[in-house]
C-alpha cells in the first residue's frame, strides 16, 4: 500500500471559506479550507471510535482517499487516558490521522442516553485544545416525535449557545452550527436563519449539520428526511456545506447531493459489517443470503461468500467493513462525477427505484419541482431549478421522470415566460401569424430531417409559426438543435409517436398559440425552392434571436436590433459558426448543445442596450415583473479591474452585486460602477452565493474588455 503524503495547510486568509468549484444545480462540487488540507465534497466522514478501530485512519487516508474523518469528543473526554493524550500530542496523534479532524459533542448520547455531564463551553474548549479542525457545538438534540413546544426549545437553546460557542473556539478551530426543528418547515427554515447568522469575534459557523435525523433515517421516513433538508436549506447560507447528521447509506447519496447535502458521516461501514451485512449502492445485503457478490470491492476479490461466512467474527468484520467503505466512497465518486457531467438527478432517479420508500420520497419532491409552494420547501425547489443549467451537452436519458429534471424544468420555464412569436416574417410582412405548422414523425437533428418540410411550409404560408413535436412537448423550429430537446435518448419510435389533439393544444397554449389554426405534417424528404435561401436566412435569424431571449433575456426587440443585416460563417455540415453583423463578430452558436457563446463585440452592443450597472447586494431588488430582463451582467469591485478586464476571471469576494436572473453557465457581462463593460463570460454560481461566498470562481471570463489592442 502506497504512502499517502500529509496535506498541506491552506492560506491564513483561507481558513473556513468554501469554494464552489462546479455544480449541477442544487448539487456541487465543494472545497473547505481548513488547517489540515481541502476538505472536498461531497464526502463521507467516517465514523471512528477511538476505542474501537475496525479499520486504521491511517489506513482510510493511504488507501482509501479519505480527507476527512469524524471522532466523538465527548467520548474522548470522559476517558481519562484519551484525554490525557489528546491534550498532550493532539487529536491527529491520536487517531494517527493527517487529513480533517471533525469531532461531534455528545449531543448524540444525550439523545441516547438522556444527558452529558459536560457543558457548552467546556466541550468546545475541549476541541479546540485538542487541534480538532471541524468542532461541533453542543446543541439540543430535537427528535421527530417531540412537540412543537419542545423542538422550540431545542431550536432557542441551541441558538441561545451559538455565540458563546463561536467565542470559545477562538480562531483556529472551525466550528459546525446545527440546525434542529424536528418535522416542522418553519422551525427548520428557522433554526437555519439563527445559525446561519450567529456571529462570534472571530467567524460564523463553517458548516451546518441537519440534526435530530437519525430517528428517520432507522425508519425509512425518506420523504421527511428531505423535506427537513429542503426546509433548512432555504435559509442557511449559501456559503456553508451542509452536513447530512449520521447519513452514511449510499442509497441515499445521489438524491441528497441531489437536494444539496455536501456532507455525510456515518459508523454504517463498521456497524453493518459486525452484523454481517453489506452495503451496496442500491441497498443493504446479508452475507448468510448471497451465494455471489452483488457488488464487487478490491477488499472482497478472492474471496466467496462461503470462505467468508467461514471466517471468525473478527477477521469477517474488518473484511466487510473494508467492502462497506469502499464501496461508500465509489458511490460518492460516482455523484461527484455525475456533477461533473450534469447526470446527478438522473442517478437519482435510478437509485429511487431501488426501495418503495426512497421512490416515494422521490416521487413527492417532483411533485414540490411542478407545485412550487410558497414555503421554505418550495423556496428552496425554485432555487434549486434557477440554479440549474438547462443547457446540457451529451444525450438525456429518457424515463417516465424525465420532464420533472429540473434543468428541463427550467429550460420549459424560460422558453414559456421568454419565447415570442416572430414580430415579422421572412417576406418582409408585419402581420399576426397565421397558423401554426407542427412537424411531426421526425428524429433530430430536425435540420435534416425537416428542414424541407419547414421551408415548403413558410413558402405556402409566409406567416407559419414552425414547432417540432418532441416527448417534451412542442418546441420553436428555431430551436430544434438546443439540448437537451434535440439529444433525448430511447427507442427510435420515440420520435414517431403522435400525440392526440387535446395534448398538443395545451402545450401550445402555455407558448400563447392557442385560438390558432394547426396544420400537423409529416416530413417526407427535402425539397428545393427559389425562395429556400431567403427563408433559410430568416431561420437563421429567429434561432439567434430567440436564444437570445431564451437563454440570455435580451427582448426579441433587442435581439432582431443586434442582429440586423446578420451574416453567418457556417461549419462543413452546413451549421452556423460565427455570426456577424455590420462586419463585427457577436456570437457564435456553439454546435455542441445549441447554445450561444457570446464575442466581445455582441458583449459591447448588448451592454449597450442598459448601461446601467446591477442592484449591489445590499439594495433592494427592483422586479419590474419582465419577461425579458436583459442580458445579466455581474458589478465588479474597482480594485478588480484591471485583472479582468485583461481577461483574468471574476473572483468571489470582489463581487458588488449582480442581476438576480444570472443563470449558471449561461453568458453575463462583467461591468463597473458606471455600467462600462469590462469583461464578458459564463456565470459559475448564482447572485445569491456571489453575495456570499468569498472563495473561488464566480464568473468564468472568456474575453476582457480592457485587453491592449
Amino acid at each position: 500500500m502506497s504512502v499517502r503524503p500529509d496535506p498541506e495547510p491552506c492560506r491564513a486568509q483561507d481558513l473556513g471559506l468554501f469554494e464552489v468549484v462546479t455544480r449541477d444545480g442544487a448539487a456541487r462540487i465543494g472545497r473547505l479550507h481548513t488547517l489540515h488540507g481541502s476538505l472536498n465534497t461531497p464526502m463521507l466522514l467516517p465514523v471512528v471510535n477511538p476505542n474501537l478501530r475496525t479499520i486504521e485512519p491511517r489506513e482510510m487516508w493511504d488507501r482509501y482517499g479519505v480527507e476527512a474523518l469524524i471522532t466523538n469528543s465527548y467520548v474522548i473526554w470522559k476517558h481519562d487516558e484519551l484525554r490525557g493524550q489528546a491534550l498532550a500530542d493532539g487529536i491527529h496523534a491520536l487517531l494517527d490521522f493527517p487529513g480533517v479532524v471533525v469531532s461531534d459533542s455528545g449531543t448524540f448520547q444525550s439523545y441516547v442516553y438522556g444527558d452529558v455531564e459536560v457543558g457548552a463551553e467546556e466541550i468546545v474548549a475541549f476541541q479546540r485544545d485538542i487541534g480538532v479542525d471541524i468542532g461541533t457545538m453542543l446543541d439540543v438534540f430535537g427528535r421527530p416525535d417531540m412537540s412543537r413546544a419542545e423542538l422550540e426549545h431545542s431550536v432557542e437553546e441551541t441558538a441561545a449557545r451559538a455565540e458563546q460557542s463561536l467565542d470559545t473556539a477562538g480562531e483556529g478551530l472551525l466550528l459546525n452550527g446545527p440546525v434542529q426543528g424536528g418535522l416542522y418547515d418553519d422551525l427548520r427554515a428557522a433554526a437555519g436563519s439563527l445559525m446561519g447568522s450567529a456571529a462570534g469575534e472571530h467567524r460564523g459557523f463553517a458548516v451546518h449539520p441537519i440534526g435530530g435525523i437519525v430517528p428517520l433515517m432507522e425508519r425509512q421516513r425518506y420523504r421527511a428526511l428531505f423535506r427537513i433538508l429542503l426546509a433548512a436549506r432555504s435559509t442557511i447560507p449559501p456559503d456553508r456545506p451542509i452536513h447530512l447528521f449520521g447519513c452514511g447509506h449510499p442509497l441515499l447519496f445521489p438524491m441528497a447531493i441531489a437536494l444539496g447535502a455536501d456532507l455525510f458521516d456515518s459508523a454504517a461501514y463498521a456497524i453493518f459489517a459486525r452484523d454481517d451485512r453489506l452495503l451496496t449502492p442500491t441497498g443493504t445485503v446479508k452475507l448468510a443470503d448471497v451465494r455471489e457478490w452483488p457488488t464487487h470491492s478490491a477488499a472482497l476479490f478472492g474471496h466467496t461468500p462461503h470462505e467468508v461466512r467461514a471466517m471468525d467474527s473478527d477477521e469477517r468484520s474488518t473484511l466487510l467493513a473494508h467492502h462497506n467503505l469502499e464501496v461508500t466512497q465509489a458511490e460518492l465518486a460516482r455523484c461527484r462525477e455525475a456533477i461533473r457531467n450534469g447526470t446527478i438527478w438522473q442517478l437519482a432517479e435510478q437509485r429511487s427505484h431501488s426501495s418503495p420508500q426512497l421512490r416515494a420520497a422521490f416521487l413527492w419532491v417532483l411533485e414540490q419541482l411542478y407545485e412550487l409552494a410558497d414555503d421554505p420547501v418550495g423556496v428552496t425547489t425554485i432555487n434549486l431549478m434557477a440554479s440549474t443549467n438547462p443547457v446540457r451537452s451529451g444525450g438525456e436519458h429518457l424515463s417516465d421522470d424525465v420532464g420533472m429534471r429540473p434543468h428541463i424544468l427550467h429550460l420549459h420555464a424560460l422558453l414559456s415566460m421568454r419565447w415570442r412569436v416572430p414580430g415579422s416574417w421572412w417576406d418582409g410582412s408585419e402581420e399576426g401569424p397565421e397558423r401554426v405548422v407542427l412537424v411531426e414523425g421526425a428524429a433530430p437533428p430536425w435540420r435534416d430531417s425537416a428542414l424541407g418540410a419547414v421551408v415548403s411550409a413558410l413558402v405556402e404560408e409566409p406567416r407559419s409559426v414552425v414547432m417540432v413535436s418532441t416527448p417534451l412537448g412542442p418546441i420553436p423550429f428555431s430551436l430544434e438543435d438546443l439540448s437537451p430537446w434535440c439529444h433525448l435518448e430511447g427507442p427510435d419510435d420515440i420520435w414517431m409517436e403522435a400525440y392526440d389533439d387535446d395534448e398538443i393544444t395545451e402545450g401550445l397554449e402555455g407558448l400563447g398559440l392557442d385560438g390558432l389554426p394547426l396544420v400537423r405534417i409529416v416530413p417526407s424528404s427535402d425539397s428545393e425552392h427559389e425562395q429556400t435561401t431567403a427563408v433559410r436566412a430568416w431561420l437563421d435569424r429567429c434561432a439567434v434571436v430567440d436564444k437570445l431571449a431564451v437563454l440570455c433575456g435580451v427582448s426579441p426587440m433587442d435581439g432582431c436590433m443586434l442582429t440586423d443585416g446578420m451574416s453567418s460563417r457556417r461549419s462543413r455540415t452546413d451549421r452556423m459558426v460565427n455570426v456577424y453583423s455590420g462586419g463585427e463578430h457577436i456570437l457564435s452558436p456553439r454546435l455542441t448543445d445549441g447554445g450561444l457563446t457570446l464575442a466581445l463585440d455582441g458583449a459591447r452592443r448588448l451592454n449597450a442596450l442598459d448601461p446601467n450597472p446591477p442592484p449591489a447586494f445590499d439594495e433592494p431588488i427592483d422586479d419590474d415583473g419582465s419577461d425579458h430582463p436583459g442580458i445579466p451582467r455581474v458589478w465588479l469591485l474597482d480594485d478588480a479591474i484591471p485583472f479582468v478586464g485583461q481577461g483574468r476571471n471574476v473572483m468571489q469576494g470582489y463581487v458588488l452585486g449582480a442581476d438576480p436572473h444570472l443563470t449558471c453557465g449561461q453568458p453575463c457581462l462583467v461591468v463597473d460602477g458606471n455600467g462600462g463593460l469590462v469583461a464578458h463570460g459564463t456565470a459559475v454560481t448564482t447572485a445569491l452565493e456571489m453575495a456570499h461566498l468569498k472563495k473561488g470562481i464566480a464568473v468564468r471570463v472568456r474575453d476582457g474588455a480592457l485587453r491592449d489592442p
